[in-house]
């Protein structure tokens, strides 16, 4: 069984345990009233987030009850009831939120109040989930450990000396700790995966364009990073992407979407992995995540997949080091405007400076020869994909760190050059334009968290999930079981 959180909390209530799928159903089916729901919530998050620092910008308690009492007014007036209608959803702080501070987890942004949403939120608001707040992140997204000058510090959801990752780590420890039902998150660089693995739920990573992204200054170079769910469990996920996902006009790259939920219903029929492990050595891995992770794979076996060890034939430091350019060109690039201002600059955390200074260096030339790399990898993906059905890796190279670390300086005696180079193993993925999912693999003798990923071919988003859904039913200790 999964270790109990060192945190001091009560167990969470019935409610508060149920998942998100039979929330929805109890709530249309007036077994439930949506002012039950929310108490619920707003009890537990009162219990256990001074603790955590997972949520932030929370509404007034009065505020989030009348819109339960509204809800539930047009639900006794036979009103139509959406997939999310009555849930209790916190956005992620990197996300706009109509008229609720969005921070950016930013001190240039702390008093911020947009005045409209992200695609993605209209899409939640209008299936009838009521937003109580945000959930905490880095500054920017930068670095996967959830800290801010605005808010502080998140805390790992089992133990509060470690880290909840980032970017997405507010939403992975809410989850964790049963203070909403599902959450949204957001992945460049591993932000939905790492955090999810951090606190043993999932985080799912969609195919590029499958979740509108925007507002957006640029429509089309964008290309890394994407919004997805996550979830305690993956139907729960498969709620919040039916509605996340989908054609939008405004978001030029975004594609039409399969049903995932009804999809569920057909279950995997087996296949073969592929598992790339440390990529022959290459990576530098903490002790233990290795045989955790080839573990958990045994897992899969009573779903009739098959297991087979490979290291592609490919560069793997020049694919990272064309990641580090992509990312500067698109992120330092995006931030340049606050450094150019001599006082939001000196509000700047250092990782974001060197992002635009990096940026600043970067030719043309260069970036054609990273977006080249990319393409390359791309193919031996797909040569990859017709030999297996999914890709399998740790979600990530070292279990959860010191919460005061800002990032590991080392992983397994070797030296790590910038703030994210010991999330490389989340970046192919990202490059390929793949889905990918942390399914939970387990707990090390010290009860810290680890995940795995299962990576799919590009707009193979059902498959995935279908996987993760076979995976899930061996799992005796997933977050609120």
């Amino acid at each position: 069984m999964r270790p109990a959180t060192k945190h001091a909390v009560p167990p969470a209530g019935d409610i508060c345990r149920l998942s998100a799928m039979d929330l929805a159903d109890a709530i249309r089916r007036r077994q439930l009233s949506v002012r039950e729901v929310a108490t619920a919530f707003l009890d537990r998050i009162d219990a256990v987030n001074p603790l955590v620092n997972a949520i932030v910008s929370l509404r007034e308690r009065a505020d989030i009850l009348r819109e339960a009492d509204r809800a539930d007014a047009h639900l006794a007036h036979a009103g139509h009831a959406g997939p999310l209608f009555g849930l209790p959803i916190a956005i992620k702080d990197l996300a706009q939120t109509k008229g609720l501070r969005t921070s950016f987890g930013s001190p240039i942004f702390a008093d911020f109040v947009p005045q409209e949403d992200d695609f993605f939120v209209e899409r939640i608001r209008k299936a009838g989930a009521i937003i109580i707040g945000k959930t905490n992140v880095p500054e920017f997204g930068l670095g996967s450990n959830t800290y801010n000058t605005v808010f502080g510090p998140t805390l790992n959801a089992f133990d509060p000396a470690l880290t909840a990752g980032g970017s997405s780590g507010g939403a992975a420890v809410a989850l964790a700790l049963d203070m909403v039902p599902v959450a949204d998150g957001s992945d460049f660089g591993g932000s939905l995966r790492n955090p999810a693995a951090y606190n043993n739920v999932y985080g799912f990573r969609p195919s590029q364009g499958l979740v509108p992204a925007g507002p957006e200054l640029d429509v089309f170079h964008a290309q890394m990073g994407v919004e997805g769910p996550m979830g305690r469990n993956v139907r729960d996920m498969a709620l919040l992407l039916d509605e996340q996902a989908g054609y939008d006009p405004r978001a030029p790259l975004s594609h039409h979407k399969d049903c995932f939920l009804q999809g569920l219903q057909t279950p995997a029929a087996g296949g073969r992995i592929a598992w790339l492990g440390d990529l022959g050595g290459h990576l530098p891995v903490e002790p233990g995540i290795l045989s955790l992770c080839e573990a958990a794979l045994g897992r899969f076996a009573a779903a009739s997949f098959q297991t087979e060890a490979l290291v592609p034939d490919f560069d793997f430091e020049a694919l990272w080091q064309a990641f580090v350019t992509l990312r500067q060109a698109s992120s330092g690039c995006a931030l340049k405007a606050h450094y150019d201002d001599p006082l939001k600059r000196a509000l700047l955390k250092p990782e974001a400076v060197w992002e635009v200074e990096q940026a600043l260096q970067l030719t043309a030339p260069q970036i054609h020869a990273a977006t080249v790399r990319r393409s390359s990898w791309h193919r031996t993906l797909l040569s990859l994909f017709d030999r297996f059905d999914l890709i399998t890796l740790p979600t990530a190279q070292v279990f959860p760190f010191d919460v005061l670390t800002h990032w590991p300086t080392q992983v397994a005696g070797r030296a790590m050059d910038s703030y994210h180079r010991w999330m490389q193993v989340s970046a192919l993925a990202t490059l390929g334009g793949c889905p990918a999912i942390s399914v939970p693999a387990g707990f090390d003798g010290s009860g810290r968290p680890m995940g795995m990923q299962l990576i799919g071919r590009p707009r193979g988003d059902m498959a995935v999930l279908r996987a993760a859904a076979a995976y899930e039913t061996t799992l005796p200790w997933l977050a609120g079981a």
